[in-house]
């Protein structure tokens, strides 16, 4: 059985002979071995992309062991408090502002709860957001929310085109 390039769509299907630029913000995973290939190719096809891993303030992007080398053993208390941790501070501003000026999410998975709440509050704030599955995970029903799931980087470059 063939599966369909692009599996759900909502709203016009756009004439794939233009394209535009967007400023997208792509929610993943710092595990996910395709969001370097997906974040390369947007920049070569002309898109503005904000990359997580390569933030805007320098440095290789945040880790909780940057605050603190015991933090993925942390009690509630700690975690609460390293929220307030400069470090942590920084980059969630850089996240935010990417967030805030981004027209367009590409969630690639697989991914987890930051890249998830970050995709969320995209289609809440009524931002256009794009779920890319390159390997087919179990189905989510509530990616409905979502303005498109696709399945191959090649799909994915045409949801730019006019």
């Amino acid at each position: 059985m063939h599966r369909m390039a692009i599996l759900w769509q909502r709203g016009k299907t756009h004439d794939l002979a233009k394209t535009f630029t967007a400023m997208i913000y792509v929610a993943s995973s710092w595990r996910n071995p395709y969001y370097e290939d997906v974040v390369k190719r947007l920049r070569q096809e002309g898109q503005d992309v904000y990359d997580f891993r390569n933030p805007p303030h320098g440095g290789a992007g945040f880790h909780w062991t940057d605050v603190d080398e015991n933090a993925p053993h942390w009690t509630f208390r700690e975690y609460e408090e390293g929220l307030r941790h400069p470090l942590a501070e920084r980059q969630f501003k850089a996240d935010w502002d990417a967030l805030m000026q981004a027209d367009t999410c590409v969630l690639v998975l697989p991914c987890g709860r930051s890249a998830h709440t970050e995709a969320g509050w995209m289609a809440g704030a009524g931002k256009r957001v794009i779920a890319y599955i390159p390997e087919m995970v179990e189905p989510e029903l509530m990616y409905k929310l979502f303005d498109q799931v696709v399945g191959s980087l090649e799909d994915l470059v045409k949801c730019f085109a006019k």
